[in-house]
């Protein structure tokens, strides 16, 4: 039986949201909300899965559970995993392309099979990318990875789950309020269960992000950039990782200073 109806009125009644607020959170108008609710009309897959993340709950029990009834939840952020998928006329997977243009529609409809098939996709020969997974190319923005450039694109393998990131690795992260963002994982999560985010470019400092505000995670394979650097940006490059390097061992002493305090 659908429960998804009942579900929608009952879980925005206890998150206290009205229609309209529900309906700003999830970028659709408000008579949508009224049209879930009383089953006219039913959620698209991209919307579902950002009901599962404002609620907390898994897309299974959203839709076939009575969650009024005593409802307990194992919802787990980075389980629920829908991805759709372009195939050539032989059933094998391309490899969608996401530039600069398209990141901002691509937030709202990455779980729109109709989107996905809209957009550019490209087949890469290269040894390195066979046998592995679902993948895509996201064009990145702005210098906070250098040397990896503003405009170059980034290869991103699925990962279907992400409470097992390899700490200190790159990632490509769509996320809830602020888009595509590429960095380095630093640690899985800190100790306020939130991921810290790096940036490869010194003068970005790390920040946290919120396992519920992750929509999908893919993992950096490789970078592909027309852009040549000259020499003084290599220079500079240089200067940046050695003042980066100087600045790690400051905190370093600090840390190995306050620990030999703790001991005498």
């Amino acid at each position: 039986m659908n429960h998804l109806g009942n579900n929608i009125r009952h879980l925005r009644k206890q998150k206290g949201f009205t229609q309209a607020a529900l309906a700003d959170k999830l970028s659709v108008n408000r008579s949508l909300i009224g049209a879930y609710e009383e089953g006219r009309t039913e959620p698209r897959i991209a919307t579902l899965q950002l009901l599962c993340h404002i609620f907390k709950v898994p897309l299974g029990d959203l839709i076939e559970k009575p969650l009024d009834k005593n409802y307990q939840g194992n919802y787990a952020a980075g389980a629920l995993r829908v991805l759709p998928v372009p195939v050539d006329d032989q059933g094998d997977e391309l490899i969608t392309l996401i530039p600069q243009k398209a990141a901002a529609g691509y937030t709202k409809g990455y779980a729109d099979s109709e989107y996905i098939e809209q957009l550019k996709t490209a087949n890469l020969p290269f040894p390195e990318l066979q046998q592995s997974g679902s993948m895509r190319i996201f064009q990145i923005e702005g210098d906070s990875m250098l040397p990896v450039q503003p405009g170059a694109y980034v290869i991103g393998e699925f990962v279907e789950d992400w409470r097992h990131l390899k700490s200190n690795q790159c990632y490509i992260l769509l996320t809830l309020n602020d888009g595509i963002v590429y960095k380095r994982v630093e640690n899985r999560l800190n100790e306020e269960n939130q991921f810290v985010l790096k940036s490869d470019n010194s003068e970005y400092k790390p920040y946290t992000l919120p396992p519920e505000e992750i929509l999908e995670v893919w993992q950096a394979k490789g970078v592909l950039s027309f852009e040549i650097p000259d020499q003084d940006s290599l220079q500079e490059l240089h200067n940046q990782r050695l003042w980066q390097m100087m600045d790690e061992m400051k905190a370093e002493i600090k840390r190995l200073a306050a620990k030999m305090e703790k001991t005498t």
